[in-house]
Order: C-alpha cells, then structure tokens, then sequence
C-alpha cells in the first residue's frame, strides 16, 4: 500500500470537501493519485446520495440572486432535512450558485422526468422531421432522436446542465457532492425566474 502523506490528504480534502479518513481512503485505494482520488470520492458520494434520496427534507432555504442589472432575478428553493444544515455556509453557498445558474441559463424544469409530455412530444416530432430531411436511414431514426432529446435535456433541465462556473461538472453531480459531504438527502425544489418584459418561467 502506498504511503500516504499528510499533505496529501490535506490537499485532496480543500479540493473536495470529503471528510480526512475518506480523503485517506480514496488515495490508499488509488495508490497516491489524486485525480483518482477524486474520481473514487465522487463515486462513493454517488452511492451515498442514492441511499439519503428516500429522506424527508421538510428544512432549507430560498436561495436568491439578482442579476447586476436588476432586470434579471431568481428564487429557488433548496430542500434539507435539518436546520442545522440548512444554516451551513456550504449548504448557502450552494442556494446561491444554483439561483445564479438559473438567471444565466434559464432552465425549463428540475430534471428530465419533470418536462410538460406535450412539449417532449412536440420536440421529438421536431427531431425526427430534422432527421427524416436530414436523409438518415429509417432503422437509425430512433437512435438519432434519443440521442437528440438528450442533448435538449441538458439544456433545459436543471440537474443535467453543465455548472457555469465548471463546465466539466453537472448540476446534478454539484448536488451529489454535496449530499456526500453534509450527510443529509438534499434536493432542489421549485424555482421562478423573472426577466424584465418576459413572463415568468417556473417550475412547480
């Protein structure tokens, strides 16, 4: 087993926020790499996220932001099980990223299962007219069309979406790091966000 220094761990814990046992973990497991490292942390959060998504979460916090401009705002709500963790400065942190990713890619819904069927519907008749002109075999259209609505769901669903300040990170993966370091099912709820002389685009 590769010796592990206390830097080392000291370094992977600010650049992931796990806790120091799981930072030593994670770089005995993957023999002193860090980028391993993180990669078996993610993981393991992804476990853990799994396993807190049945929980109550009736704590949390309206997180807000208005664009500089003040023509551009957002309200989400961002669901915890204790006021403890509602409270923590990551928890609040992470309110206010999600307020400020909304105002700047105005998102349709949540997550994929959330999209109104008949909006779905009408962009797969889109598709597959695309792909029908397009002069693509008959046997690959369905193929194409999948392919198509899931790029569409990482522009218009929340949790799919590239994280605007690190675009190799997702909403959803933001969430479930979160999750595995604050140890409580946390989820996004519902969000509005209003632009000056345009309606209201919500998420009930």
């Amino acid at each position: 087993m590769a010796q592990i220094s206390a830097s080392l761990v000291k370094e992977l814990r600010e650049r992931t926020s796990a806790g120091m046992m799981d930072c030593k973990k994670a770089l005995e497991a993957c023999g002193g790499d860090s980028e391993k490292a993180i990669a078996w942390l993610r993981e393991k959060g992804l476990s853990k996220a799994a396993k807190k998504a049945g929980r109550a979460t009736s704590e949390g916090v309206i997180g807000s932001y208005v664009h500089s401009n003040g023509k551009i705002a957002v309200l989400v709500e961002i669901k915890c099980e204790t006021d403890f963790v509602a409270r923590g400065e990551k928890f609040l942190e992470f309110a206010k990223n999600v307020a400020m990713q909304i105002a700047a890619t105005s998102p349709v819904c949540v997550k994929p299962e959330d999209i109104p069927a008949e909006l779905l519907d009408k962009e797969k008749a889109i598709y597959e007219a695309q792909t029908r002109a397009e002069g693509k075999p008959e046997k690959m259209l369905d193929k194409i069309v999948e392919g198509r609505i899931k790029k569409y769901y990482k522009e218009v669903c929340l949790v799919e979406q590239a994280y605007i300040k690190d675009d190799k990170m997702t909403i959803g993966g933001l969430l479930n790091d979160l999750v595995a370091t604050l140890g409580e099912n946390i989820q996004i709820g519902r969000f509005v966000r209003m632009q000056l002389g345009e309606d209201a685009a919500s998420e009930e």
